[in-house]
Protein backbone atom coordinates (compact mmCIF):
# COMPACT_ATOMS: atom_id res chain seq x y z
CA UNK A 1 0.00 0.00 0.00
CA UNK A 2 1.40 3.34 -1.08
CA UNK A 3 1.91 6.35 1.36
CA UNK A 4 1.40 8.38 -0.42
CA UNK A 5 3.35 11.41 -2.19
CA UNK A 6 6.45 11.69 -0.17
CA UNK A 7 7.08 14.61 2.63
CA UNK A 8 10.62 14.04 4.31
CA UNK A 9 12.65 15.34 7.22
CA UNK A 10 15.53 14.52 8.77
CA UNK A 11 15.40 13.36 12.13
CA UNK A 12 18.26 13.43 14.57
CA UNK A 13 17.95 11.97 18.34
CA UNK A 14 20.89 13.58 20.55
CA UNK A 15 22.37 12.86 24.34
CA UNK A 16 25.05 14.83 25.05
CA UNK A 17 26.66 14.72 22.30
CA UNK A 18 28.76 18.43 23.00
CA UNK A 19 29.67 20.19 20.00
CA UNK A 20 29.48 17.70 17.77
CA UNK A 21 25.76 18.05 17.43
CA UNK A 22 26.05 22.20 16.07
CA UNK A 23 28.49 20.53 13.51
CA UNK A 24 25.90 17.96 12.74
CA UNK A 25 22.79 20.04 12.49
CA UNK A 26 25.00 22.46 10.97
CA UNK A 27 26.31 20.02 7.81
CA UNK A 28 22.71 18.52 7.76
CA UNK A 29 21.21 21.82 7.19
CA UNK A 30 23.33 22.32 4.13
CA UNK A 31 21.62 19.53 2.12
CA UNK A 32 18.16 19.38 3.54
CA UNK A 33 15.23 21.19 5.37
CA UNK A 34 13.18 20.56 7.95
CA UNK A 35 15.73 19.06 9.91
CA UNK A 36 14.43 17.96 13.15
CA UNK A 37 16.38 17.16 16.41
CA UNK A 38 15.06 15.62 19.87
CA UNK A 39 17.47 16.47 22.39
CA UNK A 40 16.64 13.79 25.21
CA UNK A 41 17.37 14.98 28.58
CA UNK A 42 20.68 16.13 27.68
CA UNK A 43 22.47 17.63 30.72
CA UNK A 44 25.44 19.09 28.90
CA UNK A 45 24.08 22.40 27.28
CA UNK A 46 24.89 21.25 23.79
CA UNK A 47 21.04 22.23 22.62
CA UNK A 48 21.43 25.80 23.73
CA UNK A 49 23.03 27.07 21.05
CA UNK A 50 20.80 25.40 18.45
CA UNK A 51 17.77 26.43 20.10
CA UNK A 52 18.89 29.87 19.26
CA UNK A 53 19.55 29.29 15.54
CA UNK A 54 15.83 27.35 15.29
CA UNK A 55 14.48 30.58 16.76
CA UNK A 56 15.53 32.34 13.59
CA UNK A 57 15.68 29.69 11.38
CA UNK A 58 12.04 28.02 10.02
CA UNK A 59 14.04 24.98 8.26
CA UNK A 60 15.30 23.95 12.19
CA UNK A 61 13.26 22.53 14.69
CA UNK A 62 14.19 21.26 18.14
CA UNK A 63 12.64 19.23 20.84
CA UNK A 64 13.59 19.07 24.02
CA UNK A 65 13.02 15.79 26.40
CA UNK A 66 12.69 16.45 30.15
CA UNK A 67 14.66 13.40 30.69
CA UNK A 68 16.64 10.43 29.34
CA UNK A 69 14.27 7.80 27.79
CA UNK A 70 16.66 6.38 25.03
CA UNK A 71 17.29 6.62 21.22
CA UNK A 72 14.25 4.81 20.23
CA UNK A 73 12.07 7.06 22.50
CA UNK A 74 13.83 10.24 21.06
CA UNK A 75 13.04 9.04 17.81
CA UNK A 76 9.55 8.14 18.29
CA UNK A 77 8.62 11.37 19.78
CA UNK A 78 9.42 13.30 16.51
CA UNK A 79 7.95 10.77 14.63
CA UNK A 80 4.67 11.36 16.14
CA UNK A 81 5.17 15.25 15.82
CA UNK A 82 5.85 14.63 12.23
CA UNK A 83 2.95 12.37 11.71
CA UNK A 84 0.91 15.26 12.89
CA UNK A 85 2.30 17.61 10.63
CA UNK A 86 1.65 15.25 7.44
CA UNK A 87 5.21 13.93 7.17
CA UNK A 88 5.41 10.57 5.41
CA UNK A 89 9.05 10.04 5.48
CA UNK A 90 12.07 10.40 7.80
CA UNK A 91 15.90 10.19 7.20
CA UNK A 92 17.62 9.44 11.16
CA UNK A 93 21.01 10.05 11.78
CA UNK A 94 23.28 10.14 14.91
CA UNK A 95 23.91 13.14 16.16
CA UNK A 96 27.52 12.26 16.80
CA UNK A 97 28.66 13.56 13.18
CA UNK A 98 29.89 9.84 12.38
CA UNK A 99 27.15 9.92 9.31
CA UNK A 100 27.32 11.32 6.02
CA UNK A 101 25.30 14.83 5.86
CA UNK A 102 26.09 14.86 2.32
CA UNK A 103 24.55 11.56 1.68
CA UNK A 104 20.65 12.77 2.99
CA UNK A 105 19.83 13.88 -0.77
CA UNK A 106 21.23 10.66 -2.27
CA UNK A 107 18.80 9.03 0.30
CA UNK A 108 15.84 10.89 0.21
CA UNK A 109 15.55 10.82 -3.94
CA UNK A 110 15.75 6.81 -3.71
CA UNK A 111 13.13 6.83 -0.87
CA UNK A 112 11.36 9.48 -3.33
CA UNK A 113 11.47 6.84 -5.72
CA UNK A 114 10.47 3.96 -3.84
CA UNK A 115 8.24 5.68 -1.11
CA UNK A 116 6.80 1.78 0.04
CA UNK A 117 10.65 0.82 1.01
CA UNK A 118 13.14 1.34 3.89
CA UNK A 119 16.33 2.83 2.46
CA UNK A 120 18.63 0.78 4.98
CA UNK A 121 22.67 2.57 4.50
CA UNK A 122 25.35 0.22 4.16
CA UNK A 123 28.01 1.20 6.19
CA UNK A 124 31.39 1.78 4.53
CA UNK A 125 34.02 2.04 7.00
CA UNK A 126 37.54 3.48 7.27
CA UNK A 127 40.47 3.13 9.30
CA UNK A 128 38.66 4.86 12.25
CA UNK A 129 36.13 2.08 13.04
CA UNK A 130 37.25 0.53 15.76
CA UNK A 131 37.67 -3.40 14.93
CA UNK A 132 35.14 -4.62 18.03
CA UNK A 133 32.54 -2.81 16.98
CA UNK A 134 33.14 -3.82 13.20
CA UNK A 135 33.11 -7.38 14.06
CA UNK A 136 30.44 -7.29 16.51
CA UNK A 137 27.69 -5.82 14.73
CA UNK A 138 28.29 -9.04 12.25
CA UNK A 139 26.71 -11.21 14.91
CA UNK A 140 23.66 -9.10 14.73
CA UNK A 141 23.01 -8.56 11.24
CA UNK A 142 23.73 -12.89 11.21
CA UNK A 143 20.81 -13.05 13.61
CA UNK A 144 18.88 -10.56 12.19
CA UNK A 145 19.02 -12.82 8.85
CA UNK A 146 17.81 -15.87 10.96
CA UNK A 147 14.35 -14.05 12.84
CA UNK A 148 13.70 -12.94 9.12
CA UNK A 149 13.91 -16.30 7.58
CA UNK A 150 16.68 -15.12 5.51
CA UNK A 151 15.57 -11.55 4.98
CA UNK A 152 17.70 -9.01 3.13
CA UNK A 153 18.61 -7.03 6.20
CA UNK A 154 21.92 -5.43 5.30
CA UNK A 155 23.22 -3.86 8.23
CA UNK A 156 21.21 -3.76 11.16
CA UNK A 157 22.94 -1.13 13.25
CA UNK A 158 23.90 1.52 11.00
CA UNK A 159 21.59 4.18 12.16
CA UNK A 160 21.71 6.08 8.18
CA UNK A 161 18.23 5.39 7.15
CA UNK A 162 14.90 6.22 5.91
CA UNK A 163 11.93 5.36 7.09
CA UNK A 164 7.67 5.41 5.45
CA UNK A 165 6.88 7.04 8.67
CA UNK A 166 3.72 5.44 9.73
CA UNK A 167 4.72 1.74 9.03
CA UNK A 168 7.27 2.39 11.72
CA UNK A 169 5.36 4.22 14.03
CA UNK A 170 2.57 1.47 13.69
CA UNK A 171 4.92 -0.81 15.06
CA UNK A 172 6.73 0.71 17.25
CA UNK A 173 3.23 1.58 19.10
CA UNK A 174 2.23 -1.83 18.82
CA UNK A 175 5.22 -2.78 21.58
CA UNK A 176 7.19 -1.20 24.31
CA UNK A 177 10.63 -2.35 22.96
CA UNK A 178 12.72 -0.33 19.97
CA UNK A 179 13.26 2.66 22.70
CA UNK A 180 16.72 2.36 23.16
CA UNK A 181 19.61 0.68 21.80
CA UNK A 182 17.36 -1.75 20.49
CA UNK A 183 15.95 0.41 17.86
CA UNK A 184 17.91 0.41 14.83
CA UNK A 185 18.13 -3.62 14.64
CA UNK A 186 14.26 -4.42 15.90
CA UNK A 187 13.18 -1.51 13.51
CA UNK A 188 14.40 -3.40 10.76
CA UNK A 189 12.99 -7.05 11.86
CA UNK A 190 9.85 -5.91 12.44
CA UNK A 191 9.19 -4.18 9.43
CA UNK A 192 10.71 -6.73 7.02
CA UNK A 193 8.03 -9.12 8.91
CA UNK A 194 5.58 -6.00 8.06
CA UNK A 195 6.87 -6.30 4.36
CA UNK A 196 8.09 -3.58 3.59
CA UNK A 197 10.98 -4.00 0.87
CA UNK A 198 14.57 -2.66 1.73
CA UNK A 199 16.47 -0.68 -0.24
CA UNK A 200 20.50 -0.83 0.16
CA UNK A 201 22.81 2.01 -0.43
CA UNK A 202 26.48 2.41 0.67
CA UNK A 203 27.38 5.32 3.09
CA UNK A 204 30.94 5.96 4.70
CA UNK A 205 31.11 6.21 8.43
CA UNK A 206 33.63 8.20 10.54
CA UNK A 207 34.43 7.44 14.17
CA UNK A 208 35.93 10.52 15.91
CA UNK A 209 38.32 10.15 18.66
CA UNK A 210 38.23 11.89 22.15
CA UNK A 211 40.42 14.57 20.76
CA UNK A 212 38.41 15.42 17.76
CA UNK A 213 35.50 15.82 19.94
CA UNK A 214 34.11 12.43 19.62
CA UNK A 215 31.66 10.98 21.72
CA UNK A 216 29.80 7.37 22.35
CA UNK A 217 26.63 6.48 23.94
CA UNK A 218 26.61 2.54 23.55
CA UNK A 219 28.36 1.01 26.33
CA UNK A 220 29.44 -2.44 26.09
CA UNK A 221 27.62 -4.32 28.62
CA UNK A 222 24.84 -2.70 29.41
CA UNK A 223 24.20 -2.47 25.19
CA UNK A 224 25.17 -5.86 24.42
CA UNK A 225 22.95 -7.47 27.16
CA UNK A 226 20.03 -5.33 25.72
CA UNK A 227 20.53 -6.78 22.25
CA UNK A 228 21.11 -10.18 23.43
CA UNK A 229 17.55 -9.63 24.89
CA UNK A 230 16.01 -8.20 21.95
CA UNK A 231 17.21 -10.89 19.53
CA UNK A 232 15.74 -13.81 21.94
CA UNK A 233 12.56 -12.14 21.83
CA UNK A 234 12.77 -11.37 18.14
CA UNK A 235 13.82 -15.23 17.42
CA UNK A 236 10.42 -16.43 20.01
CA UNK A 237 8.65 -13.70 17.46
CA UNK A 238 9.66 -16.04 14.30
CA UNK A 239 8.60 -19.05 15.69
CA UNK A 240 4.59 -18.45 15.45
CA UNK A 241 4.90 -16.50 12.00
CA UNK A 242 6.70 -19.77 10.25
CA UNK A 243 3.88 -21.67 11.26
CA UNK A 244 1.44 -19.37 9.96
CA UNK A 245 3.07 -19.66 6.84
CA UNK A 246 3.76 -15.41 7.42
CA UNK A 247 8.29 -15.87 7.81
Amino acid sequence: MSVGKPRSLVLIPSYNTGPKLWETVEEARRFWEPIWVVVDGSSDGSEERLCRRAEGDPGLRVFSLSRNHGKGAAILHGLREAAKLGFTHALTMDADGQHPASAIPEFLAASAASPDAMVLGLPVFDRSAPPLRVGGRKISNWLARLETAGGDVGDVLFGFRVYPILPLLEVMESCRTMRRFDFDPEAVVRLLWKGLVPVHLPARVRYFSAQEGGVSQFRYLRDNLLLARMHVRLLAGLLPRLFRGGG
